[in-house]
Order: C-alpha cells, then sequence, then structure tokens
C-alpha cells in the first residue's frame, strides 16, 4: 500500500487528495481560545498546532514518531560540470550519514527524530536531461514507490536529499512547473562561481527546449527532468497526504519535488511546512508559489533536512503550548 506500481496509481493519487479533520482543527481553534494568554500572541506557533491538530486528527496533537528520511541519488547532468563536488560525494556522504557524522544526524537527534537514509541506485546515475529523460518511466515509479514506502507509521515527516548536482534538475523542475528563464531559478549549489552559474542556467535551458511539448503533467516533469532522489520525495509527499501525515519541507531541492505535483494540483502543499527558507536564490520564489510560509530562515543551504529538522523543534514548542498551557477556566484567571 502507498506505493505507485502504474502511472495510474499516481495520477489516481494526486487527483483525490485527502483534506484535514475539520472537526480536530476546529476543536484545536476552541482550545486556543481559551488558553491564558491574549488572542493570536504566540502568533504562528498558534497557527502550527492548529495545522498539526488538523493533519493528525485530535485535538492535541503530539510528535510520537517523527521521522527523517534522507533519499539518495546520482545525477548524469553532472558531466556537464554543474557542481562544485564530482558525483563520488554522494556515496561518500550516506557513508557518513549511516555512521552518524553528518549535521543531519546531529540536528535530527536534537529535534527527537528517528533517522533513515534510503540511497538509491547510486551507483546508476540518472541520464544526462539534455539528451533525454533523466529516467525511465519504470524507474521513476520504482523512485515513487520508494519514497512512498519510507512514510511508514510516522506522525510528523521531515524530507531530505543528498545528491551531487542535484539543484540543476531542481531548477529546471521549477521552471518547468512555474514557467521563467532558466536563470531565474538556479544558483550556486554546492558553491559555484559565476561561470558555473552561467554554465548551469545554459544545461537547464538545454534541458527545457529538449523536453518541450512533454512537460504536460507531474510525473512527466518528474522523470524528465528530476532525479531519483527528488522522485523519491515527491512519492513520499503524496504518500504522506494519502495517509493524513504532515510533511516538513527542506530547501530549494525538496520543495522544487513538489512543484510538478503542485503543476497539477495546487492542494498538494496543504499538509506541509515549510521548514525554512535557504539561502539559494530561487528558494523564496518557489515557496511563494506554492503559497508556503518558512518557519525559519537562518542562511542555511546544506540540504539533507537540516533546516527542516531545526525547524521541528518550533513544531514542538507550539504543540507543547498548545497542549500544557492552562485554560482561563483552569487558571481561575479572568477571561476579559
Amino acid at each position: 500500500m502507498t506505493a505507485f506500481p502504474t502511472l495510474a496509481a499516481f495520477e489516481t493519487a494526486l487527483a483525490a487528495l485527502t483534506t484535514p479533520d475539520m472537526g480536530a482543527r476546529d476543536a484545536a481553534l476552541a482550545r486556543q481560545a481559551q488558553l491564558t494568554k491574549p488572542p493570536g500572541s504566540l502568533g504562528r506557533l498558534e497557527e502550527i498546532a492548529v495545522f498539526m491538530a488538523g493533519w493528525q486528527g485530535q485535538a492535541r496533537p503530539r510528535i510520537a514518531r517523527g521521522r527523517a528520511v534522507i533519499f539518495a541519488g546520482n545525477h548524469g547532468v553532472v558531466a556537464r560540470g554543474v557542481s562544485a563536488f564530482p558525483a563520488e560525494v554522494t556515496v561518500q556522504m550516506v557513508a557518513n550519514f549511516t555512521a552518524g557524522g553528518a549535521a543531519i544526524n546531529q540536528l535530527a537527534a536534537a529535534a527527537g527524530l528517528e533517522l533513515s537514509v534510503v540511497p538509491l541506485d547510486l551507483d546508476r546515475p540518472t541520464a544526462d536531461f539534455t539528451t533525454g529523460p533523466a529516467m525511465s518511466e519504470t524507474e521513476c515509479l520504482s523512485a515513487l514507490s520508494a519514497g512512498a514506502a519510507a512514510v511508514g507509521d510516522a506522525d510528523l515527516l521531515v524530507l531530505g536529499e543528498m545528491g551531487i548536482g542535484n539543484t540543476t534538475p531542481a531548477a529546471a523542475l521549477a521552471a518547468a512547473s512555474f514557467g521563467g528563464d532558466a536563470a531565474d531559478w538556479v544558483g550556486p549549489g554546492t558553491g559555484v562561481d559565476g561561470e558555473g552559474m552561467a554554465r548551469k542556467a545554459a544545461v537547464v535551458a538545454e534541458g527545457l527546449a529538449r523536453h518541450r511539448g512533454h512537460l504536460n503533467g507531474a510525473f512527466e516533469v518528474l522523470r524528465r527532468l528530476g532525479g531519483r532522489e527528488i522522485a523519491a520525495m515527491a512519492g513520499a509527499v503524496l504518500a504522506a497526504r494519502m495517509k493524513g501525515v504532515p510533511v516538513v519541507l527542506d530547501g530549494f531541492i525538496g520543495t522544487a519535488a513538489v512543484a510538478p505535483l503542485a503543476l497539477v494540483n495546487p492542494a498538494i502543499t496543504a499538509h506541509c511546512l515549510a521548514g525554512h527558507c535557504s539561502a539559494e536564490p530561487g528558494h523564496i520564489r518557489l515557496l511563494d508559489r506554492l503559497g508556503l510560509r518558512p518557519i525559519l530562515s537562518l542562511d542555511m543551504r546544506l540540504g539533507e533536512g537540516s533546516g527542516a529538522a531545526v525547524a521541528v523543534q518550533v513544531i514542538r514548542a507550539a504543540i507543547a503550548a498548545h497542549d500544557g498551557m492552562a485554560t482561563f477556566a483552569e487558571a481561575g484567571v479572568a477571561n476579559a
């Protein structure tokens, strides 16, 4: 269950998105109105608590099984010189995640999240999307299904990625979904210079031209321009929606994974929180197009789910205040 064995299964799920439990949401709003504080005085913490209540289907939400998942994939487009690091770094960083030595290991632990790593055919990079589709239909469905399978029994899902060169396909997905020139969406990624950014923009423009006329649905956009780890994040977002599990998105790449889904059904972001706004220039523009307001803005651009994991501590704070505060009646405080 919650895998996508066929294109029809994927498209059916995307067309029939579940909605939050409005009864639980209304009950959470009613509780907020009775807590010992002026209405709205906790700002977005109140909004986050109500959001969580609606998607978890309980007026007093909990994070008992928070899970961070990192999907890793390699990209054939790296051969075009779009990254400051070689492709073998993807494998090396997966080993670092497994050994517990990466930033996300520490940040997930601090946020009380279980962490899992899902490498996706790292010895077999996707095709260079300037010469043809990045993935076959079978490969894309497999990646979507790997993402769906990773949701498990989580009650909050943080999505991260590792894939050298993946800001390039992310920029291509954003441009294919929301328009604009390639240069509007590319950024420094792992640290390329101005010449490198111009090269990335040219590669993205070439890929968009190559597939023009075929970018007419979420699946085709993902398989032609994306990558395995990006498709896996898209699959995880959709499967989480099917289960009513709230999702915390990370940076530019994770957010770009949702863009093709939003092209078909803009309501896909309703169960998502934007953990942060990264320093990658296209991210704030992408968040705006998706109607997402970031919880944090810390100039982070690491990926790995790192910014989203930090944001979980704010989400926990929102839930703690919502659950633990006394009502006016309980505290014997006058409610004007």
